[in-house]
């Protein structure tokens, strides 16, 4: 049974290529939206098994469309991990990859990255 992944992200490229390259292992389908203020009907819509999440977006933060999205008692529990290019992949490994008890993953995010980080947490 493939998982479904939404990842947001106003990076155009990147959705592009995390949604080519997950589906290509024929385990994932994937949702991108490029707005974050479009990710609680895209979640709604779409029920992800799990969300990417890009920290900063022009018209929405990550952390508040996840807030938004927590707000919601039938999206709650699906797990996010925030997307971030504010740090380097050496200060997420000192940080334990997680911020305020959040998992994160630095951009550029490689493939093998999300399908160990999705496959961690879903099993």
């Amino acid at each position: 049974m493939t998982k479904k992944i939404l990842v947001v992200d106003d990076e155009v490229v990147l959705t592009k290529m995390v949604k080519l390259n997950l589906e290509r292992t024929g385990n994932y389908t994937v949702l991108t939206i490029n707005k974050g203020s479009e990710a609680l009907a895209a979640a709604r819509e779409f029920q992800p098994d799990m969300i990417f999440m890009d920290v900063m977006m022009p018209d929405m933060s990550g952390d508040e469309a996840i807030a938004e999205i927590r707000e919601d008692p039938e999206l709650a529990s699906i797990p996010y991990v925030f997307m971030t290019a504010i740090v380097t992949k050496a200060e997420t490994e000192d940080m334990g990859h997680n911020i305020g008890g959040n998992e994160f993953l630095a951009k550029p995010v490689k493939t093998e990255e999300l399908i160990e980080t999705i496959e961690r947490i879903l099993g």
